[in-house]
């Protein structure tokens, strides 16, 4: 298979068959190549197997913030810039320069880029000041990075206004559906917001450790995974660099993970992409016998 089935046009409806069925009848069912998850292991996961570790190559990630400075060394370019912008009164995603106006989206895409090197960036602007913005430019952002087909979306932002809820749901389910990861961060206060919440998200808080690389399963959700988020070093704007933070610098260590992985195993479903995710945690130990060990 040169592309993979949910990326392709849905199939014309068969007569006589219930909705989203296959009449295998007259169409034999594809074959699947899938990744085995038995044994998995942070070095099955990521690590060289024998041409190198995996660096992202391959993966295009969105970044749903306040914009990207993607002149800044820790950022090393972008594919593309975007900003949701007002057209007579209708919201549309339109190509503008890579800047960024508050800096927090900068430090989520330096952090990514750190992790994996070789990902495809692109910015899309939501956020006018790094803590606020409209609903609805949020979702017309998201709307359109799943339309687009990314692998991963990192939105180190949430919104607790619940009129939003339906349509998010409904953005977050397409999602999930058609392949593309959305890596939510846990809102920094203890207040219920979307869409971290949301099951079909990879949720993510944060810990103190310093390793980048270090994560951990969470078994008492709904925030996920724990990853790298306090006084982590950032890219900011103006080819700044800061000590922040928040649960929002955590997410992009955990998207950073994924698009290593996806990068080495490309037909992973979002539900196995968490499953390696889970299986390769810091703190989670395999089953031998009788006897437990770190995996």
């Amino acid at each position: 298979m040169t592309q993979p089935p949910w990326r392709r046009e849905r199939r014309e409806h068969f007569p006589g068959v219930p909705a989203w069925s296959l009449a295998t009848s007259q169409l034999a069912p594809e074959e699947f190549g899938v990744s085995r998850l038995e044994d998995v292991t942070r070095e099955w996961a990521w690590g060289d197997n024998g041409s190198g570790p995996a660096d992202g190559a391959g993966v295009r990630v969105c970044v749903l913030d306040t914009g990207v400075d993607a002149g800044h060394p820790r950022v090393g370019g972008l594919e593309r810039s975007l900003v949701v912008a007002d057209d007579d009164g209708d919201l549309a995603i339109v190509d503008c320069d890579p800047v960024d106006p508050a800096g927090h989206g900068t430090a989520c895409a330096g952090l990514i880029r750190s992790i994996a090197p070789a990902v495809s960036l692109t910015s899309v602007r939501v956020l006018t000041d790094g803590r606020s913005g409209s609903g609805e430019a949020l979702l017309a952002g998201l709307r359109w990075a799943i339309e687009e087909g990314f692998d991963l979306v990192n939105l180190s932002l949430s919104t607790t206004r619940s009129k939003f809820l339906p349509t998010l749901h409904e953005l977050a389910d397409r999602a999930y559906f058609r392949r593309c990861v959305l890596v939510a961060s846990a809102h920094n206060m203890p207040v219920v917001s979307f869409p971290w919440t949301f099951s079909s998200v990879i949720s993510v808080a944060s810990h103190d450790e310093p390793d980048p690389m270090t994560y951990y399963y969470n078994p008492a959700p709904p925030a996920e995974f724990y990853a790298r988020g306090v006084r982590v070093p950032v890219a900011w704007s103006g080819g700044k660099e800061i000590r922040s933070t928040g649960n929002s610098f955590a997410a992009p260590h955990i998207t950073g993970i994924c698009a290593l992985i996806l990068s080495r195993h490309r037909w992973l479903t979002p539900f196995q992409l968490k499953t390696v995710l889970y299986l390769a945690a810091s703190n989670v130990v395999a089953s031998k016998g009788d006897a437990h060990v770190r995996a």
